[in-house]
């Protein structure tokens, strides 16, 4: 997916973790992902470092689609779409 097709997607819900340190924003994502359905879309907000690597690594664990990043001034964006 592009970054234009990344910056499109209806999000579903937002999960804003950013001032938290790993593992902070991925204990957001566990605890998030049972407020949104199979099928819908999650955006991350994290300006740790370790969350690139973190969530796309737990969605192929647990069968969610990680869908993109999109880099910001002081933080991430992460997307990815509920099994």
């Amino acid at each position: 997916m592009t970054q234009e097709e990344v910056k499109a997607l209806n999000v579903n819900l937002i999960v804003d973790a950013r001032g938290t340190a790993c593992p902070g924003p991925l204990l957001a994502v566990k605890k998030a992902i049972g407020d949104i359905e199979s099928g819908e879309i999650m955006e991350v907000l994290s300006s740790d470092e370790g969350t690139k690597h973190d969530i796309p690594r737990w969605c192929d664990k647990m069968e969610h689609e990680f869908i993109g990043i999109l880099e910001e001034d002081s933080y991430t964006r992460l997307f990815l779409k509920k099994a």
